[in-house]
C-alpha cells in the first residue's frame, strides 16, 4: 500500500512525503500508525525508500534500488487505454524445453518476444472457447472483485478530498495486483461472460472521477520544489 501512494500520489510531485500524510491517506483506509511505521522500516531495510529528517518530521522518497524496481510497473499500470479495434494481430509460437508448443494470440504491435515463430494478420474468428481459455479462474476472481469496487465507486459521491485520495489509492492498489500478477486480455478477446468486458477502460474511467479532488488533497505541501502533476497523462487514450 506505501509503495503504492508513491506510485499514485508522490512521485510526479516531486518524489518526497512525509509520515504525517503518509499516515492521514492510509489512516482513511484503516491501516493503523504502528503498522505504517513497520512497513517503512521494512521497506528501508529491504533498499526501497530513503529518509531524511526535516525538523522533527520524516520525510520518504524512494530510493535509486525502489525506483529502478519501480518504473516498469508504473509503466504497466498506467498505460494508455486502448479503444480503438487492432489494425493486425500476431500468432506467436514458442517451443518448450520439452519441445511442446505454446500459442499466443496477442496485438502485433504488443509483441516483444518472436519466439519461434510470428504470424500476422487478421482475426477472422474467435471461439467461445478460446476466450473463455485466456481468463483463468483467478484472474476472473480479482476482476470481479475489481468490478465491484468500481460500481461500489460510482455509487458514492465523496464528502472530502481525503476521501478521493484513499479511494484512489484503493482503486489503484487492487488494479496494480491485477496488472503485475495476470496477463493483459485485449478486449476484443475478453470472454463474453467476464465481470469486465474493458478492465483497463473501466479502472480509467473510475480514476478520473477521483483524480482532480485526489490531486487537491495532496496539495504542494509535498516537497519543496513545484508539482509536476505527471498524473494528467495516465490512462489517456492510445
Amino acid at each position: 500500500m506505501v509503495i503504492t501512494v508513491f506510485g499514485d500520489l508522490v512521485q510526479h510531485r516531486g518524489g518526497q512525503v512525509s509520515t504525517a500524510k503518509l499516515g492521514q491517506v492510509l489512516g482513511r483506509v484503516g491501516v493503523e500508525q504502528g503498522a505504517l511505521r513497520t512497513a517503512l522500516s521494512r521497506l528501508a531495510r529491504d533498499g526501497w525508500v530513503q529518509v531524511e529528517r526535516i525538523g522533527r518530521t520524516s520525510h520518504y522518497r524512494l530510493s535509486q534500488q525502489g525506483l529502478a524496481r519501480f518504473a516498469p510497473a508504473t509503466m504497466q499500470i498506467y498505460a494508455p487505454v486502448k479503444l480503438a479495434p487492432v489494425a493486425r494481430w500476431a500468432m506467436v509460437l514458442k517451443l518448450g524445453a520439452t519441445g511442446r508448443q505454446e500459442v499466443t494470440v496477442c496485438p502485433l504491435d504488443d509483441v516483444v518476444d518472436q519466439g519461434d515463430c510470428l504470424v500476422s494478420g487478421d482475426l477472422c474468428t474467435v471461439s467461445g472457447a478460446y476466450r473463455a481459455s485466456l481468463l483463468e479462474d483467478d484472474h476472473r476472481f480479482a476482476l470481479a472483485a475489481l468490478a465491484a469496487d468500481i460500481t461500489a465507486l460510482a455509487g458514492v459521491k465523496m464528502s472530502e478530498p481525503l476521501e478521493s485520495a484513499a479511494a484512489r489509492v484503493l482503486l489503484i492498489h487492487r488494479w496494480r495486483r491485477i496488472v503485475l500478477r495476470f496477463p493483459d486480455i485485449p478486449w476484443e478477446l475478453m470472454p463474453k461472460d467476464a465481470p469486465l468486458a474493458n478492465p483497463r477502460h473501466a479502472v480509467a474511467e473510475a480514476y478520473w472521477r477521483l483524480s482532480e479532488p485526489g490531486e487537491a488533497w495532496m496539495g504542494c505541501d509535498i516537497t519543496a520544489s513545484a508539482p509536476n502533476n505527471q498524473a494528467s497523462g495516465r490512462f489517456k487514450p492510445d
